[in-house]
């Protein structure tokens, strides 16, 4: 489907390929441990919408809690090692219990934990694409999660639902589902405001909906400022988001029906290719190349290449073929993209025209910095 089809429920409920993220605190009943009845019936909902021809991928948050509940912690740790292992302990009933309420349904799922790295990766990124997807053809569930039990920036910083998001644009889908502990986003924080409102839907890219965003909770780790940014990273590559009450009777087959349930977030943007979604969606960047007005205006309006002379500062070491941002010179990152000089030979050229790059370097790859095919706008 087309961005432009996505704006309304019926659409959405309508639409094929979807992620599903559901967050700690619904998957640990607060904390409480596996909130197994809760689990069974979105294992029962998702098998109802498998047999409609959808396909489901679900980001399951839980790990974490689930281990703090199975060895009686009632606050959660701040030490990486303790954090790595709650997760790990967490991390087996939280699958066991999903496979378990899936074969019941004669449904295989398969477990794919993630860590940024591998779709910050380019190689590794197309193989965690093509596994997904192979998954989704073999009719099975697959159950991703962040790689607690190694990672460590994601467990400091990271969540799950950025990592919902960035599997949307890896495998395309139609729509995301943030399941929560909220009736969708209101524009008032209605845990301190009885007169909070909710809102029914939106764009992505509004730009008033970050400052109606509450912080999250003591389990998870994000609160409806990282819905709400994973949506708008989601809407990059033309999906459509639906924040919704995960305890809410057969919420997932009341979004299929096209029920007014939640916040719908649309977008107004047309997929990305897939090479330029990678591009888009680093969350590691290896420099940043400070611009000019003039550079800056041309990467916007024209969509050309960056070239040198369109570089007035240079930041960050980081090599050949790395990611690097793109900030204007009012100080916004407006675009990354593949460099092709490292930083030692950026600050050497920077704002100098490309006939003298040979000169200076004794040498020349590319007359660009960065080629407008490995440049996104953001």
């Amino acid at each position: 489907m087309t961005a432009d089809s996505l704006t309304t429920r019926k659409a959405v409920g309508e639409s094929t390929r979807w992620v599903v993220k559901i967050g700690s605190s619904l998957i640990t009943d607060d904390g409480r441990g596996l909130n197994h009845e809760a689990i069974q019936s979105w294992a029962e909902q998702i098998a109802e919408l498998r047999d409609t021809g959808k396909q489901v991928l679900l980001v399951s948050s839980g790990a974490v809690a689930e281990g703090m509940a199975r060895i009686g912690w009632s606050q959660r740790p701040h030490t990486l090692h303790e954090l790595q292992a709650a997760a790990a302990l967490g991390q087996m009933g939280l699958i066991q219990h999903f496979e378990s309420c899936f074969k019941n349904h004669r449904i295989h799922t398969a477990q794919v934990l993630l860590t940024h790295e591998d779709l910050g990766n380019r190689q590794r990124y197309l193989n965690a694409r093509s596994t997904l997807k192979t998954l989704l053809q073999l009719g099975a569930i697959p159950i991703i999660n962040e790689n607690d039990t190694v990672a460590t920036d994601e467990i400091r910083f990271g969540d799950n639902d950025t990592l919902a998001a960035l599997v949307s644009n890896l495998v395309e889908a139609d729509t995301l589902i943030i399941l929560t502990d909220q009736q969708g986003l209101f524009n008032k924080d209605p845990r301190n405001n009885d007169d909070a409102e909710l809102i029914p839907q939106s764009s992505a890219s509004n730009p008033g909906l970050s400052a109606m965003a509450g912080d999250g909770g003591t389990l998870g780790q994000g609160g409806m400022r990282t819905k709400i940014t994973a949506a708008q990273r989601a809407a990059r590559s033309g999906t459509t988001t639906v924040i919704a009450c995960g305890s809410e009777e057969d919420i997932l087959l009341k979004i299929a029906h096209g029920d007014a349930v939640g916040t719908l977030l649309t977008t107004d943007n047309e997929p990305m290719t897939a090479r330029k979604q990678w591009l888009a969606n680093q969350l590691r960047i290896s420099g940043r190349l400070f611009l000019d007005a003039g550079a800056s205006k041309a990467l916007q309006k024209s969509g050309v290449s960056l070239l040198a002379v369109g570089v007035n500062k240079v930041e960050g070491h980081f090599q050949r073929g790395e990611v690097v941002s793109c900030i204007d010179h009012e100080g916004t990152e407006i675009a990354r993209g593949l460099v092709n000089y490292d930083s030692k030979e950026s600050l050497l050229i920077k704002g100098q025209v490309s006939e003298q790059i040979e000169s200076i370097l004794g040498y020349i790859n590319e007359a660009e910095l960065i080629h407008r095919d490995n440049l996104v706008l953001l």
